[in-house]
């Protein structure tokens, strides 16, 4: 084997596209929508990056994980999202595993678990769901800290605490 397939083939290390995703993140708080953001990679490229729109498009759809996915997708042309790397700043609800699994992204990094409405690790945990067609390798805990901050300040301060 030459000694250019075999560079190709190393493995390459790992690089976290979490702060774009905190800062899609911190986006759609100043918005007004809760503080998820999302965002899509392939072979080291950002295809896609967006933050909660549901309240702006009156979509109850429109999350940062769906909206991202739907972009990567428009970006390749296709459907699928194989070998893809979806980071995401909170616990996919079952809508996104859904979409996830549908788009068949290889691999989901999230923050802060959602104890109230997971889909992955909590509630419905899609994935394991036997008729779940696609199961992406998951990730949880990168950039935790950060999404749950982000997260807590968000809704004390529509709380109207300090």
């Amino acid at each position: 084997m030459s000694q250019d397939i075999w560079d190709t083939m190393k493995e390459q290390p790992f690089t976290s596209y979490m702060d774009l995703a905190l800062d899609e993140a911190r986006a759609a708080a100043g918005r007004g929508e809760v503080p998820v953001g999302a965002v899509v990679v392939l072979g080291g490229r950002v295809l896609a990056r967006e933050g909660n729109r549901v309240r702006e498009l009156c979509d109850p759809t429109a999350h940062a994980e769906v909206l991202a996915i739907r972009a990567a997708c428009r970006v390749i042309g296709s459907e699928r999202l194989v070998g893809a790397d979806l980071y995401v700043t909170l616990e996919p609800c079952p809508i996104c595993a859904g979409a996830i699994a549908a788009a068949r992204v290889g691999r989901l990094y999230y923050g802060a678990a959602d104890p109230k409405s997971g889909g992955v690790a909590v509630g419905a945990r899609v994935f394991s769901h036997p008729q779940c067609h696609h199961v992406p390798q998951v990730y949880e805990g990168i950039g935790g800290a950060q999404s749950e901050a982000l997260l807590k300040q968000f809704f004390a301060a529509r709380r109207g605490q300090p």
